[in-house]
C-alpha cells in the first residue's frame, strides 16, 4: 500500500509535466512538416518541385547522393568508373529491398533510367537525363550507362535518380503508381490526402539503420502565419520557405530556430518569349530594365541573398560574374514599350503559394510604373506547374522562379529551363541552343565555359529570364530539433533527430 501511494503523485507530477511540454516534446517517434505548397507527383520520376520531393525522396534509396559538404557519395551503387568517356559501370548494393519485401536489383535501376529517358512518359526531368542512350544489366550487382558523347554533368544529374521497383510500376501502372507509390527508402508511404497532408511510416529494417521518427506527416499550409503558428504552438516541428521578414522578426524567439542556408536555387524572372506581348524582345528587354534587383535584395531579402546578373549562381559550374545585368531604367523601358506599341499591354503574372507575395506585387508595381497592366494569378501549385510546362498560350506572360537543378552545373539550369524543346522553355534560338548542346558534350572545362559564356550573352539579350539573386531557403524549426539543411536543399527526415 504504500508503494501505490508513494506512486501516485509521482504520476500526476509526470502527467502535468508532459501537459507543459510543447507537442514536439511529447511525441519524439512523431516529425510533422508544414510545407508552403500541396504535393504535385509521389512519383520521383515526375515533377521535380520542392514540396513534392520533399516528401518522395524519403521513400525512395537514390543511386547516388550527396554528403552535408556536397561531394558525391553512394547511396545504391557502391562504386562506379569510367570504361571510356561514354560509358559508366556502377557497382550496386545486393542487400537493399523494397516495402513489399520484394529485392532492389539491376533491373530496378536500369528501369528507372529507361523510365525517365523515355520521351512518351514525358518527364519533367527528361532534359536533364536525355544525353543517356542506354542502361543496360551487365552483371549480378552490376548496370553500365551509355551516353551519346562525353557528358561531363552525368554525375551532377544522378544524384536525383530515385531507384523504383520495376514489377510493381508494370503490373500497376504509372496513374495508380503515383497513387500507391512504393520505394525502397528509410519510410514508406501511409496514406496521402491530396491538398492535405500525407503521411509516412518508418521502416524500421531499412539497410541505412532505423529512423529516428516512427512516423512522419507532411501537411500543405500555404498561409507563412499560420505555418509560423504551427511552430510556436508545437503543432507542428519544421517548415520552410520563410521570408527574410518572417526570419528577422522570429530571430528572438526562444522556443525556435532559424536555419537559413545559402543554396544553388537562381531566384529569377521568368518571361514568356512566345506568346502575348513578351514575344517582342523589346517588351522583354523593357521588362528587364523596370525591374529594380537591387530595391529587391535590399527591401525584401534582408540580407538572405546575394545578387547575380545571369540565370545561375555562384554555387553552379558554368557561374560568369562578369557577364553584365540589365541597368535600371524606366525611361529607357518606357522608351521601349512606346517603341514596340506596348504602352498599356496587359500581362499575366501566373503565381503560387509557393513563392513570395511580395516580391510578385513589387514587380507589379515596377512594371506598372512603365506603362504594362500586370494582373496576378495565384493558382495551386500542381495547376501552376501545368500551365507553367504546358504551351506557351498557358503559361503566362511572366512568373517568378525559384529553379534548382540539385547538380550544381549550368547544364541543370539553363539547359532546362531556355533549350528549344524542353517542358519548360517558351524560347527559341538556334544559336543558344548549339551553345548549350557544345557545352554538355565536351569534358574540357575551360572549352564548357566558353561556350557558357556565348549562352549567357545569348540570354541577356534576348531576356527570356532575369536573374535576381542566389536564393537562400529559410527553415524554421522546434530548438528540440537537430539538423543542418544544406545549399541542394536535400530533405532527409532520417537525418533529423530530437536533442538528447
Amino acid at each position: 500500500m504504500r508503494r501505490a501511494t508513494t506512486a501516485l503523485p509521482m504520476l500526476a507530477v509526470a502527467a502535468t509535466l508532459a501537459l507543459a511540454l510543447p507537442a514536439s516534446a511529447q511525441t519524439k517517434d512523431t516529425l510533422v512538416v508544414d510545407l508552403p505548397g500541396d504535393v504535385a507527383t509521389m512519383d520521383p520520376h515526375l515533377q521535380w518541385d520542392t514540396d513534392s520531393y520533399s516528401v518522395y525522396r524519403n521513400i525512395f534509396d537514390n543511386l547516388v547522393t550527396r554528403d552535408v559538404a556536397g561531394k558525391i557519395v553512394p547511396q545504391v551503387a557502391t562504386a562506379w568508373r569510367y570504361a571510356d568517356d561514354t560509358t559508366i559501370v556502377f557497382d550496386l548494393r545486393s542487400d537493399i529491398v523494397f516495402h513489399d519485401g520484394s529485392r532492389l536489383t539491376p533491373e530496378d535501376v536500369a528501369f528507372s533510367v529507361r523510365r525517365i529517358i523515355n520521351p512518351a512518359f514525358k518527364s519533367p526531368q527528361l532534359s536533364q537525363f536525355d544525353q543517356i542512350v542506354a542502361a543496360e544489366v551487365t552483371g549480378p550487382a552490376q548496370v553500365t550507362l551509355r551516353t551519346k558523347t562525353p557528358y561531363p554533368a552525368l554525375m551532377a544529374q544522378l544524384v536525383k535518380l530515385s531507384i523504383v521497383p520495376k514489377a510493381y510500376v508494370e503490373k500497376l501502372g504509372d496513374q495508380a503508381f503515383n497513387q500507391q507509390v512504393m520505394g525502397s527508402g528509410p519510410f514508406r508511404m501511409r496514406s496521402w490526402q491530396r491538398g492535405v497532408q500525407s503521411n509516412l511510416e518508418a521502416d524500421d529494417a531499412h539497410w541505412r539503420g532505423k529512423p529516428s521518427f516512427r512516423t512522419v506527416t507532411f501537411r500543405a499550409v500555404p498561409d507563412i502565419p499560420t505555418r509560423i503558428a504551427d511552430l510556436r504552438t508545437g503543432r507542428a516541428d519544421i517548415t520552410r520557405g520563410l521570408t527574410p521578414d518572417d526570419a528577422e522578426a522570429l530571430k528572438s524567439d526562444k522556443a525556435l530556430r532559424l536555419l537559413p542556408v545559402p543554396t544553388e536555387r537562381i531566384a529569377y524572372m521568368f518571361v514568356n518569349a512566345q506568346a502575348g506581348p513578351t514575344k517582342d524582345k523589346r517588351v522583354r528587354q523593357a521588362i528587364a530594365m523596370a525591374v529594380d534587383r537591387d530595391t529587391i535584395i535590399s527591401a525584401l531579402q534582408q540580407g538572405y541573398a546575394k545578387p547575380v546578373n545571369i540565370v545561375l549562381t555562384p554555387a553552379n559550374f558554368g557561374y560568369l560574374p562578369d557577364i553584365p545585368g540589365w541597368p535600371h531604367d524606366p525611361a529607357r523601358a518606357r522608351a521601349l514599350l512606346k517603341e514596340a506599341g506596348a504602352e498599356g499591354a496587359a500581362i499575366q503574372f501566373l503565381t503560387s503559394p509557393a513563392y513570395d507575395r511580395r516580391l510578385n506585387e513589387a514587380v507589379q508595381q515596377m512594371l506598372g510604373e512603365v506603362g504594362l497592366k500586370v494582373e496576378i494569378v495565384m493558382l495551386d501549385q500542381p495547376t501552376y506547374l501545368r500551365r507553367r510546362q504546358g504551351t506557351p498560350e498557358e503559361a503566362g506572360a511572366l512568373s517568378q522562379g525559384r529553379w534548382s537543378c540539385a547538380c550544381q552545373d549550368a547544364d541543370g539550369v539553363i539547359f532546362p529551363l531556355f533549350r528549344s524543346g524542353s517542358i519548360w522553355s517558351k524560347f527559341s534560338n538556334p544559336e543558344f541552343d548549339a551553345a548549350v548542346d557544345a557545352a554538355r558534350v565536351v569534358l574540357d572545362e575551360g572549352k564548357r565555359l566558353a561556350q557558357y559564356r556565348r549562352a549567357f550573352e545569348i540570354l541577356r539579350d534576348e531576356v527570356p529570364g532575369i536573374g535576381l539573386f542566389q536564393d537562400y531557403q529559410i527553415y524554421l524549426a522546434r530548438k528540440e530539433l537537430n539538423w543542418t539543411p544544406t545549399a541542394n536543399e536535400a530533405f532527409f527526415v532520417s537525418e533529423m533527430k530530437w536533442q538528447p
